[in-house]
């Protein structure tokens, strides 16, 4: 029997310059996700939503594997990004968790990560 895949996280910053990411501490996020949760890895996207982006998730994305994106508002994440998750062959509602991280601290920020990646069955 195949070990079940672990689940990627994935941080868009929205450039560095969205507000509501003002009092995050982006590398101490990415560090402790990468460093103490079950995940296969985690990157640092700067804008997912914007041309590179689509070509980025189109290369990156695999069948059967969740995702979990930190990012802007849910329902912004699922309008910007399942055309290019759909186009990379790929299903946004079955292998996206999409979270809002603004206007959190680091800390509440990797309490929610951390939340959502240890519900993942």
């Amino acid at each position: 029997m195949a070990e079940k895949q672990k689940p990627r996280f994935i941080m868009c910053i929205c450039t560095g310059q969205c507000p509501g990411f003002s009092t995050l501490n982006l590398w101490e996020l990415i560090n402790y996700v990468r460093g103490e949760l079950d995940v296969e890895y985690a990157i640092v996207h700067p804008q997912l939503c914007v041309d590179d982006g689509d070509r980025f998730i189109h290369d990156y994305i695999k069948p059967n594997v969740k995702y979990v994106i930190g990012a802007c508002d849910p329902k912004m994440q699922r309008k910007m990004f399942k055309d290019a998750f759909a186009d990379a062959g790929g299903n946004y509602d079955e292998q996206v968790i999409s979270l809002d991280l603004r206007n959190m601290s680091t800390q509440d920020a990797m309490n929610k990560v951390k939340e959502t990646i240890e519900s993942i069955k």
